[in-house]
């Protein structure tokens, strides 16, 4: 049984992994390689609101993906993009990404080799890990301007969807988690924390919700 207290601090959590920005027209967008599907769905819905002309799906696999997205991650999306009515020729997949990092970089070079000038970028993630892409994408491509987004829910709805809300609190922890110690390794940008949000961290690491930490040394 999970308390009202972890809830609450869950919803926290959850609250400031999303970046809340407004959609707006940008050069290109990148959606972030996942198990989630509901990436390319947003991607598709942007896009046919014309908020960008161009589309990028980069990811490989993962132990978590591979099975369900043999083709890859971004070939998926892309196959869900086409299902969904966006043209073949707006979409490029990078297949090789395994981490954001590589989904940043990867994704610009293959930007600048098809000679695609960028001056904005609408990122598309899982909507707990927003703030992680933005803050991944701002340090290793500063000269771009970033606008997160990720379908709209409720971490009751995502909850719901999962059907695991101890899986969902220990990720949502994890995300936490690297918001901290990935600045220092350089990673990503450093970012304010409100006392509340590490407050509310703390408490569900004493609580248990550690299955995705990383070691921080």
């Amino acid at each position: 049984m999970i308390s009202s207290q972890a809830w609450a601090d869950a919803e926290q959590l959850w609250d400031f992994q999303q970046m809340h920005h407004e959609p707006r027209p940008c050069s290109v967008a990148i959606g972030l390689g996942s198990h989630d599907l509901g990436v390319a769905d947003v991607t598709v819905d942007l896009y046919q609101r014309g908020m960008m002309p161009l589309i990028v799906f980069t990811g490989a696999t993962s132990r978590t993906t591979h099975e369900r997205m043999p083709r890859g991650e971004a070939g998926h999306y892309r196959e869900r993009a086409l299902e969904l009515g966006v043209p073949e020729s707006v979409i490029l997949v990078e297949p090789h990404a395994r981490n954001t990092g590589e989904n940043i970089r990867f994704s610009r070079s293959l930007l600048a080799d098809q000679g695609v000038p960028v001056e904005s970028v609408l990122l598309i993630s899982k909507p707990y890990e927003e703030r992680r892409a933005y803050a991944t994408a701002r340090k290793l491509w500063p000269e771009v301007e970033f606008v997160s987004a990720s379908t709209a829910m409720t971490l009751a709805e995502y909850v719901a969807s999962i059907q695991d809300p101890r899986l969902v609190f220990d990720m949502l922890v994890g995300a936490q988690q690297r918001l901290l110690i990935y600045p220092r390794q350089g990673f990503l940008i450093r970012q304010e924390i409100p006392p509340a949000v590490s407050a509310a961290y703390e408490r569900l690491c004493s609580e248990g919700f550690t299955s995705r930490l990383v070691a921080s040394h």
